[in-house]
């Protein structure tokens, strides 16, 4: 593994251009993504308990593109629907997008040459408000302009301040937010949470967001960015990157790929990605959401590795929904009796594997 490995730190998507999406549904038995993982002794801070996860083996991810690494160079390019007629490459006509600006909707254009990885929970900032990803996708290397599935994670403004989308790079949306997004799907639910989660980081800093212009923002990733939030959320997720360092040479060579995530004495999430080079891009930015996770509800209490374990071995579902965009990927949504899982597997050329896989619990 290569550089500084650090433990620190409503539309759905729809094919435009020439790309063809496909989508089916099946009910019955699912079926079970990659096995093999194994859950390490857990680091805690606080209510935050993080269990490293190890493979077996893992996968080259090194051709593949973070949305913050193409919006940063300026590869990829994120606007209001209403905007996309600029973004066209090439002598082709105009592609209607419904004439303008809507809520659950944005253009993407990856101009770089390699593949974009987009996860659900990342927000990106700026057009009329800021939006956070529904889905896990992959977009194609110079890809035409894409409809992007996006909730809203900032009612009430509806102001452009931004002609093109930046990324909020300090952490992502928390698991709470995240799951209102990929598993609910609603826009008044994704609100719901928002407004939830800025009470419980309220009460949690010991007053109305320890600054009197966030009193009335409904920006989520503005309160987040208060400096008062900002420490807080810190002052749960230092120690666990501190911990982890004391482990570094050993998850190396043991092949850490993911965590699962647990508040309290419960479990609430896992992510595991293809390499571990792909999670260390993540991870300063996830470890902070769980961190806001844990500030939002309080509490105590730790669980347990075997149940831990026990949930990434746990992957026997009811129902089960592909989304399939031929020769890039396949995405698959694992409906349990008390969970879901959402897979994402590349289907470009010498991939073929799980590039993200995420679980969460029944809230």
């Amino acid at each position: 593994m290569r550089g500084s490995y650090k433990f620190v730190c409503a539309l759905a998507v729809t094919a435009v251009a020439a790309m063809l999406l496909l989508q089916s549904t099946e009910t019955g038995q699912a079926g079970q993504p990659a096995t093999g993982y194994k859950v390490l002794a857990p680091i805690s801070s606080g209510n935050l308990t993080i269990f490293p996860v190890v493979a077996g083996s893992y996968h080259n991810t090194g051709k593949f593109l973070t949305l913050d690494e193409g919006l940063r160079s300026g590869e990829v390019v994120v606007t209001e629907a209403g905007r996309v007629a600029p973004l066209l490459r090439g002598p082709r006509p105009p592609v209607n997008y419904g004439g303008g600006a809507q809520v659950n909707r944005l253009v993407l254009v990856n101009n770089s040459d390699r593949p974009l990885i987009l996860l659900a929970g990342e927000i990106v900032t700026g057009g009329k408000q800021d939006r956070v990803v529904g889905k896990d996708r992959i977009v194609p290397a110079k890809s035409d302009p894409i409809d992007l599935s996006v909730f809203c994670v900032e009612p009430g403004r509806w102001v452009e301040t931004a002609a093109k989308f930046g990324s909020f790079k300090s952490q992502m949306a928390q698991p709470s937010v995240r799951r209102k997004a990929m598993v609910d799907k609603d826009q008044q639910k994704v609100w719901a949470e928002v407004h939830e989660a800025a009470r419980g980081i309220g009460a949690a800093v010991g007053g109305p967001l320890a600054a009197p212009e966030l009193n009335s923002t409904s920006s989520y990733a503005r309160i987040m960015g208060n400096r008062a939030v900002a420490a807080k959320v810190d002052s749960v997720a230092a120690p666990i990157e501190r911990s982890y360092e004391g482990l570094l040479r050993e998850l190396r060579a043991q092949n850490a790929v993911g965590v699962v995530v647990a508040v309290n004495d419960q479990i609430i999430w896992a992510d595991l990605f293809a390499s571990p080079s792909l999670l260390e891009k993540y991870w300063p930015k996830l470890i902070r959401s769980y961190a806001a996770e844990a500030i939002t509800h309080g509490g105590y209490g730790r669980a347990e590795i075997k149940a831990a374990q026990a949930f990434l071995q746990d992957f026997d579902g009811r129902r089960e929904t592909v989304e399939s965009e031929p020769g890039v990927y396949r995405r698959r949504e694992i409906s349990g009796d008390d969970f879901n899982a959402f897979e994402l597997i590349s289907l470009l050329p010498g991939t073929g594997f799980d590039i993200h896989v995420a679980k969460t619990t029944e809230q």
